[in-house]
């Protein structure tokens, strides 16, 4: 049976960071679906539409690869889609406890899906969607960070 992944987050933007780890999860599973959700507590830079364009453009090279968008519950969304699994990336300890509550209520909600952690590549740790955003506020080099179309795409919304 094809397996098929999901690997949700709110992508704003999409880092190098992000994309190390939707490319190891197509590498082991069948297809993955990245799906981009608006979390309420932050408020984000760029539109959904606008993060799922960025990320179709990123992961064009990637055939098992689709860009989604959903409101609502993870679970949910990934019973929907039929997902076995759950892709989440982690960066440093400090992420751990937090995923680990996020996990435990999401087996809570359907114990038939699996969550996968991936730990970030050593390069990336540091990295998050904020850092890239205030350094790309004052013009600083993030090349190192995001892709190109992505890096294009904060210097205009900080013109």
């Amino acid at each position: 049976m094809p397996t098929l992944a999901i690997c949700p987050g709110s992508f704003d933007p999409v880092t190098y960071g992000h994309l190390d780890i939707i490319q190891r999860g197509a590498k082991v599973f069948d297809h993955v679906i990245v799906a981009v959700f608006n979390n309420q507590s932050k408020a984000p830079l760029f539109d959904v539409e606008e993060r799922c364009g960025l990320l179709r453009e990123v992961t064009k090279n990637l055939d098992n690869v689709s860009v989604d968008s959903c409101s609502g519950l993870l679970m949910d969304y990934a019973e929907e889609k039929n997902a076995q699994a759950i892709i989440r990336g982690l960066r440093a300890v400090s992420d751990f406890e937090y995923e680990m509550q996020i996990t435990s209520m999401n087996r809570k909600l359907n114990a038939d899906i699996e969550t996968f952690f991936m730990m970030t590549n050593n390069q990336y740790s540091f990295l998050s969607s904020s850092i890239v955003k205030e350094v790309a506020k004052y013009r600083a080099s993030i090349s190192d960070l995001v892709p190109p179309p992505v890096e294009k795409a904060l210097f205009t919304k900080f013109e």
